[in-house]
């Protein structure tokens, strides 16, 4: 953990244990309180290469779904204009999620995502 982010594990430190100076406890004890750092603390989320905690992924995506939700009822949702932004495309680096009808409407984007395009 020190080698990843000292600063981060630092202030974490402080923050849970008001440990200023760990390098005035012995290893042991830096390395058992290191190690019970909550989920959400900054080098916990650097270790999972987390941008955000879990608490607040999952109110993004309560939020999103209910943005889709009310745009599906307005006339452009049923016309798919005008899409909502969503919080989870601003903190998601991978491309958006396909959903086919049926199992031949996979494998036809799936050869076609093989051939290149």
């Amino acid at each position: 953990m020190i080698r990843t982010d000292e600063d981060a594990l630092k202030c974490d430190l402080a923050e849970t244990y008001g440990i200023f100076d760990y390098r005035q406890l012995p290893a042991t004890t830096v390395a058992v309180f290191s190690c019970g750092l909550k989920d959400d603390s900054r080098i916990q989320m650097i270790l999972n290469n987390q941008r955000v905690s879990l608490d607040r992924t999952i109110l993004m995506t309560i939020s999103d779904r209910l943005a889709l939700l009310l745009w599906f009822k307005t006339k452009d949702g049923q016309k798919g204009r005008n899409k909502p932004p969503l919080w989870s495309s601003i903190f998601n680096d991978s491309k958006e999620t396909a959903a086919f009808n049926s199992g031949e409407e996979f494998e036809k984007e799936r050869k076609k995502l093989l051939k290149g395009g």
